[in-house]
C-alpha cells in the first residue's frame, strides 16, 4: 500500500524542537540561527519527513528552481538531444528545464524569451536563432543568460558556449575541395532577416579563399521541407557535385532527396553534415558531419548558468572546437 502519510509542517517541525515556525524558517536556510540550532531542526525535520513545499521554497529564496531553455528549432534532431542533455543535467543540480521550441522563428523567439523572464526563470540558456537582437542584453540586465552556438549582441551575456564555426566550415569545405569538388550548393536554416550568423557568413569567405563556386540555400529544419527543397536544387541539369548542410536533420532530407531522383550518395552528390547527430552514422552510407562533442556542450552550458545563478562565476566563455568524421557519404565527384 503507498505511504499516505500527510506531509509534515513547519509548525510540527516548530513544536518538536520548541523553537517559533519563524525560527525553524530560518534555521533550515541556514541563516540568523546558530549551527546548533540549524543542525537541531534539520535532524527533527528528517526525523518527520519535513520537506519545503516547492513554492514556499520559491518565495523564500526568491528562486523558482527553474532554468529556462530556448530552443531555436525543435525539428532539428541535433537541438533534441541537447535539450534532453540539458534538462537531465539541471535535473541533477536540482534544476529543472522550461524547455520552449522558436520553432525557426526569430520572432517568436523573442517572444518566448520574454515570456520566460516574466515567468520568473533563474536563468535563461538560448541557442539564438538572431544573436544579433537587442533584447539579449535587455534581459541579461535582469538574469543570467548563457548562449550556446553564437555571441549575443553586445557582449551582455553572462557566459556563452561558442562553436569555433570558422574552423568547423574551413574542415568541411577543405575536405570537400580535396577530394575534388568544384559546385557546392550549402543548405542552411538562417533566413535572410538573420544575417549576423557566424556559420554563414565564413561560408562564402572560405568558398573564396578556396576558389570553390557554392551556392546558398534556406532550408527549413523539418524533414518534408528539407527534402522538397532538396528535390528541386538536385534534379536540374546545373546540380552541384556535393551538399553541405548546416544541420544534420538538413542532411537527412538530401539523403531522402537523392532516393527519390535516383541518385547514388556518394556518386552523384556528396554529402556532409555539421553536428554528428547520433543517427549519422547509422544511415547508408554513414554521413561525413563535424562534430562539436554534445557533451562537452551541454557540461559547459549547465554550469555556467548555475554558477551564474548560485554567485559563482568562474570561466565566462568556452570555445568548442570541431572535429571532422569523415564516412563514406563523401567521395571524388570521378568515384
Amino acid at each position: 500500500m503507498p505511504d499516505k502519510r500527510k506531509r509534515a509542517t513547519i509548525r510540527e517541525v516548530a513544536q518538536a524542537t520548541g523553537l517559533s515556525p519563524a525560527a525553524v524558517s530560518y534555521a533550515l536556510r541556514g541563516i540568523q540561527t546558530s549551527e546548533e540550532t540549524q543542525e537541531r531542526v534539520r535532524a527533527a525535520a528528517d526525523e518527520l519527513g519535513y520537506e519545503a513545499h516547492p513554492i514556499a521554497r520559491a518565495l523564500a529564496s526568491g528562486r523558482t528552481g527553474q532554468v529556462g531553455l530556448l530552443c531555436g528549432s525543435l525539428e532539428d534532431y541535433w537541438q533534441q538531444s541537447l535539450a534532453v542533455g540539458i534538462g537531465r543535467a539541471l535535473l541533477a543540480r536540482e534544476r529543472y528545464a522550461l524547455i520552449v521550441d522558436a520553432g525557426g522563428d526569430p520572432e517568436r523567439e523573442l517572444a518566448l524569451a520574454r515570456r520566460l523572464h516574466d515567468q520568473r526563470v533563474d536563468g535563461l540558456i538560448v541557442q539564438p536563432l538572431d544573436p544579433s537582437a537587442a533584447l539579449w542584453s535587455e534581459l541579461a540586465a535582469s538574469i543570467p543568460v548563457v548562449s550556446i552556438g553564437d555571441s549575443l549582441r553586445g557582449g551582455q551575456s553572462q557566459g556563452e558556449v561558442v562553436f569555433d564555426n570558422r574552423k568547423g566550415v574551413t574542415l568541411a569545405l577543405e575536405h570537400l575541395r580535396d577530394l575534388g569538388h568544384e559546385h557546392l550548393a550549402v543548405f542552411t536554416s538562417t533566413a535572410a532577416s538573420t544575417p549576423d550568423r557566424p556559420a554563414d557568413v565564413h561560408v562564402n569567405a572560405e568558398a573564396e579563399r578556396l576558389g570553390l563556386r557554392v551556392d546558398v540555400v534556406v532550408v527549413p529544419q523539418g524533414l518534408a521541407a528539407a527534402t522538397e527543397v532538396a528535390v528541386e536544387v538536385l534534379r536540374g541539369p546545373a546540380r552541384p557535385s556535393a551538399v553541405f548542410c548546416f544541420a544534420d536533420s538538413i542532411a537527412y532530407g538530401v539523403y531522402a532527396a537523392t532516393r527519390e531522383l535516383s541518385l547514388d550518395v556518394p556518386g552523384d552528390v556528396a554529402v556532409c553534415g555539421y553536428d554528428n547527430h547520433p543517427m549519422s552514422a547509422l544511415l547508408t552510407p554513414p554521413l561525413t558531419t563535424v562534430d562539436w562533442d554534445i557533451d562537452g556542450i551541454v557540461h559547459s552550458a549547465v554550469r555556467l548558468v548555475v554558477d551564474v545563478i548560485d554567485g559563482k562565476p568562474r570561466r565566462r566563455r568556452v570555445v568548442r572546437e570541431p572535429s571532422l568524421r569523415v564516412r563514406a557519404s563523401t567521395a571524388g565527384p570521378d568515384a
